[in-house]
């Protein structure tokens, strides 16, 4: 193929394809997703181990002031999932955000978009594991079973369902997120009544006093409440989720808007409100990182049974979360697979219409995790979940990047913005931006773990630049064979 011919071709396929051009990623996937499923999941996959554990350790160490923290960083998710949105109305992919830097970013941009992701929840499912073995320990009847055994049967239940069918899928994590809305909604209510009432709880009277009695909204200062902003990150985590289940659903362009209109006022409620709540039941030292401070506050209320039951709904709030993660990650990958920049295999789809060989590959980091649960059981939970916070915020910060680039290509003509549009463009994305850097910036105040986490960066982007070295060839092969179609009008 000459060069004239290949610059035609490219030329072609960017006027041709401006307003849509199609993912080779998307082909083969059923539409079996529902609204209800797509509803369900745009908040319910939020609700997971960042509020139902990670709560507890950070409302120790934070103090009540971890409200505000949970309120802004929940302000800027929400601006990522109606950037991410805006981007699937306009072109609906089950590739997601990997799919829209591809073709506002370039393969490169893809690239680094989509195996940020793959470290964020190759983390975030083990971090889900390592939770479902605390929460199973919970019990007496598995307090002799080690963590690692409790994990690795977690891992093996949720990959055996996630591999059925996406309709399965979708049936899971809307009845996982019915339970964990359920439950939030009826803590709130009893929260409420018992402050309204002023119920003694563990010697302890339920009221504002909860706050100012006990050092007052930061009792360990600002700089406390500061460390734990890349855990809430992670705590909103999921919350993209939904653009990537837009791929399997018929009607995306109705469903979507509605789904991420109503995660805003949902997240201010569900994590705003249960945070405050939490704060105003009992003092924030009463809360542990080891346990579930829903589970701690209704053991302390000593009524039979109801730590045990919620002991159950957080343990079913970490499989749903594992799930969506073995579920999102298979998508992504196979878009990149179909590209060039993820392994062959993980493009492969079985007889259901599920891209196992993603799935796996997430699921054998997973097993990865299994390992550190043996060799490290009591940190576990919070290496994975500094860890994850880079891949989550790495791929905000590209979905951004990405929107960035798609209004720039709509005032350019090349594109057309729909009517659902993120506001204040550029302004939201530039500023979404710098907090999320300045979120990474401050984790090196934090000595134990944000450093370390920090010192990890260079060593992912390293990975990253000799990762795409590997698979440039294999993109750029797979691109000119594209092109080479579009020229020979195939």
């Amino acid at each position: 193929m000459s060069k004239d011919a290949l610059n035609t071709a490219t030329d072609a396929s960017r006027t041709d394809a401006s307003q849509a051009p199609a993912d080779a990623g998307d082909a083969g996937y059923s539409k079996a997703l529902k609204s209800r499923h797509i509803n369900m999941i745009a908040i319910g996959g939020a609700i997971g181990t960042g509020l139902f554990l990670g709560a507890g350790g950070r409302l120790h160490d934070a103090g009540p002031a971890l409200v505000f923290a949970y309120l802004i960083c929940g302000i800027f998710a929400y601006f990522v999932v109606r950037a991410l949105g805006e981007m699937v109305v306009y072109r609906p992919s089950s590739g997601s955000f990997v799919s829209y830097a591809r073709e506002f970013l370039g393969e490169k941009g893809a690239y680094v978009a989509g195996w940020m992701y793959f470290l964020n929840w190759s983390m975030t499912g083990i971090a889900d594991i390592t939770a479902v073995a605390l929460y199973t320990q919970y019990w007496s009847a598995f307090t002799s079973i080690p963590q690692w055994v409790l994990a690795l049967v977690a891992l093996a239940v949720v990959l055996s369902v996630n591999l059925v069918s996406v309709k399965y899928f979708g049936e899971m994590e809307f009845w996982f997120s019915i339970i964990k809305v359920a439950t939030l909604v009826a803590f709130l209510f009893v929260g409420i009544f018992l402050v309204a009432t002023q119920h003694p709880i563990d010697g302890h009277t339920p009221g504002l006093h909860m706050i100012t009695d006990n050092g007052g909204w930061m009792p360990s200062g600002t700089m406390a409440v500061v460390l734990v902003m890349q855990g809430v990150v992670f705590a909103y985590a999921a919350l993209e989720l939904v653009g990537v289940a837009a791929g399997e659903t018929a009607e995306p362009q109705k469903v979507v808007p509605r789904a991420v209109n109503s995660i805003m006022w949902r997240v201010g409620l569900f994590y705003c409100g249960s945070v405050l709540l939490l704060a105003l039941l009992l003092p924030s030292t009463s809360y542990t990182s080891g346990e579930s401070p829903f589970v701690t506050l209704f053991s302390k209320l000593g009524v039979g049974g109801v730590g045990d039951i919620m002991n159950m709904v957080v343990l079913t709030a970490a499989m749903s979360s594992l799930n969506s993660g073995l579920y999102s990650t298979g998508r992504i990958l196979r878009s990149m697979a179909m590209s060039g920049s993820a392994p062959k295999f993980t493009a492969r789809m079985n007889k259901s219409q599920v891209p196992f060989g993603g799935i796996l590959l997430t699921a054998g980091v997973g097993v990865l995790g299994v390992g550190l649960n043996y060799l490290l059981p009591a940190e576990a939970f919070e290496i994975v979940i500094e860890v994850s916070s880079i891949g989550i915020i790495g791929t905000w910060v590209m979905i951004m990047v990405a929107h960035l680039a798609f209004v720039r290509r709509a005032k350019q003509g090349l594109v057309e913005r729909p009517k659902f549009r993120l506001p204040w463009s550029p302004v939201t994305e530039i500023v979404t931006i710098v907090f999320l850097l300045s979120v990474l910036v401050l984790m090196w105040n934090d000595e134990e773990t944000g450093r370390k986490t920090l010192m990890l960066i260079p060593v992912v982007g390293v990975l990253l630049f000799i990762g795409w070295f590997r698979v440039r060839r294999n993109v750029d092969r797979i691109a000119s064979d594209e092109l080479t179609k579009v020229a020979d009008g195939n």
